[in-house]
């Protein structure tokens, strides 16, 4: 991808790689938030279809209240690895607004997008924003370096601090179910695929997918948004 012009779709979807990451060296940036002890239940908005079961409804709420622990997932209910390989579990992010990002490191979006990104995080991490960056070399391998290599280029270069996490796959067979899950939750121009480097997921306090945007827009123009979600 040169610049900010994009790739032909039949390059970008093409030769989808996975790289298995070497453990880094311990970096004070991309500290992931301890654990809270006082955990709050979530509310639901769904409502669920009695059971029918050959004929004979089934209306026990003890039943309707498994069916939708099972059935409605939030972003909260998944577990990642960060950048060092260790498992973060996402409900540490409950009450707090998320935008979650596939990043790389040479892209033509790359500069821009990490600097208006680091200049949102500063701006709103005390009032509970957080970012969630997943890097990915499916579009034109322009993540093609290690974890250590990816944690150190945005510590020097671009003085980021919110959490970066393992590489992943963002489309194909092997995408990480984080991703299948945002994917679920969110339309877009080419439904399921993500399109390129930089695409956002808006996630709410709930845990709940409320906007995505392509990789053309930038950070910056999601402000406004994430406002709203502060104050929500």
């Amino acid at each position: 991808m040169a610049s900010s012009s994009y790739a032909p779709l039949s390059a970008v979807f093409s030769g989808f790689a996975a790289t298995k990451p070497n453990p880094p060296p311990t970096c004070s940036a991309f500290l992931v938030p301890k654990r809270r002890s006082n955990s709050r239940n979530l509310k639901n908005g769904v409502s669920l279809k009695s059971w029918n079961n050959h004929g004979f409804q089934f209306k026990s709420r003890n039943l309707s209240v498994c069916a939708r622990a099972t059935e409605e997932k939030t972003v909260h209910d998944f577990t990642v690895k960060d950048i060092s390989g260790k498992d973060v579990s996402l409900d540490i992010f409950k009450g707090k607004p998320l935008l979650i990002v596939n990043v790389a490191s040479k892209c033509g979006l790359t500069s821009s997008n990490y600097t208006e990104l680091s200049q949102l995080y500063d701006k709103y991490r005390n009032q509970g924003f957080e970012i969630l960056a997943f890097p990915c070399n499916q579009f034109g391998g322009q993540e093609p370096e290690s974890n250590p290599d990816i944690k150190r280029f945005v510590c020097t270069r671009f003085k980021a601090e919110f959490p970066i996490f393992d590489k992943v796959d963002v489309n194909g067979p092997s995408t990480a179910p984080i991703y299948q899950f945002l994917k679920s939750k969110s339309g877009g121009f080419l439904g399921d695929l993500i399109k390129w480097n930089f695409e956002k997921f808006l996630v709410d306090k709930k845990g709940n997918v409320v906007q995505r945007y392509p990789p053309t827009t930038s950070p910056l123009q999601i402000e406004k948004d994430i406002q709203k979600l502060l104050v929500a």
